[in-house]
């Protein structure tokens, strides 16, 4: 018996040990990468963001910018900010539940009522019409934007995007994991920090493999404030549910009419390229696909360019979107970050979304 005591007694200690560490991980994370924006309350949930207003001499509409799953509005702003500014009024935030915005109360479960959340910021900043550019999880954000909200949108550039139901629907187990209740909410309150800690550098190089992980990536975009209890409890919800979402959501890209580029490597390691972003080009029409060769899950990063390019095309201008894919293709030819230790996904046999 007294052995039973003694192990009770021992997981206990590890477990105030371990929400401990992650107590005083999640402190020092919000420490090195504060927020950097201004804050609205928007039914409810307190988002931050970035607002650029229009300069006098912009040539270009609105842009909307929605960051993917584990991030924040800095993964978008680093590396497209600089190319854009003074050209166009700009507007990037931390979607619900990431970075420093609040998830709210109940009411940012899934993409609708995200791209929801953002109709209503930008009815806040006084942003009538935008392009909305969406990465990775942010492209069903910004496909339910598109849909539900064509009176605001100009275009649409999905970068990389997850946007259709895939076969089996499987996602990492960590994030069904989370989403079962007290077990969740214990797994995130003990283990994710510390394990992710010790995991993210390697899961980034995997992100962009084969392209190689810009120098400081991970302090320069505060992505490890993912690791944050309640931020990793709204991502695996966000990446739990998506699959679910988009079955009913797919059908309905038809719907979608606004100006579109959907750009994709035929590289990337984390969402099937030809499912979601084929998938795209077939549903919305007029869509038009940019295939990069040797390119990851991140052009916003590694093809900022073309993501400019897109933009441009999207919002009016005469681009040839092909011949900067070939440039983008020259100047990434060569690289091979993550060989060995990041295999290639290989779409299940249905190449195609489910219709």
């Amino acid at each position: 018996m007294n052995l039973i005591y003694a192990a009770l007694a021992f997981l206990m200690a590890l477990v105030l040990a371990l929400v401990g560490v992650t107590r005083a991980g999640s402190w020092l994370i919000e420490r090195r990468g504060p927020s950097v924006g201004a804050f609205a309350d928007i039914d409810g949930a307190r988002i931050h963001y970035v607002h650029l207003p229009a300069p006098a001499s912009a040539d270009l509409p609105p842009i909307v910018f929605i960051h993917g799953a584990s991030a924040n509005l800095k993964d978008q702003m680093l590396p497209l900010r600089p190319l854009l500014e003074g050209r166009a009024e700009m507007l990037f935030f931390d979607r619900p539940g990431f970075g420093w915005s609040g998830r709210g109360p109940g009411n940012n479960e899934d993409p609708s009522a995200q791209a929801a959340t953002i109709a209503a910021l930008m009815d806040r900043l006084g942003i009538k019409k935008a392009i909305i550019v969406g990465h990775s999880f942010g492209g069903v954000v910004t496909a339910a934007f598109g849909r539900e909200h064509a009176d605001k949108t100009l275009g649409l550039v999905f970068l990389a995007p997850a946007t259709h139901p895939w076969p089996g629907g499987a996602t990492s187990w960590y994030y069904d994991l989370t989403t079962i209740p007290v077990i969740g909410r214990l797994f995130s309150e003990t283990l994710t920090y510390p394990a992710g800690t010790l995991w993210m550098a390697d899961a980034t190089t995997c992100v962009f493999s084969p392209n190689k992980v810009p120098d400081n990536y991970l302090a320069a975009t505060s992505i490890p404030l993912v690791l944050r209890p309640s931020a990793f409890r709204a991502n695996a919800t966000d990446v739990a549910g998506l699959y679910r979402y988009a079955l009913a959501a797919a059908p309905h890209y038809k719907e979608i009419t606004a100006p579109t580029v959907v750009i994709s490597g035929d590289r990337d390691k984390v969402v099937y390229a030809r499912i979601h972003s084929v998938g795209l080009v077939r549903d919305i029409p007029g869509a038009e696909l940019v295939w990069v060769h040797n390119l990851g899950h991140k052009p916003d990063w590694i093809a900022s360019d073309l993501v400019v390019g897109a933009i441009e095309k999207v919002g009016g201008k005469d681009i040839d979107l092909e011949a900067i894919a070939r440039t983008v293709e020259a100047r990434i030819a060569s690289d091979t970050y993550g060989t060995g230790k990041c295999a290639d996904i290989k779409e299940p046999e249905a190449e195609l979304a489910p219709t």
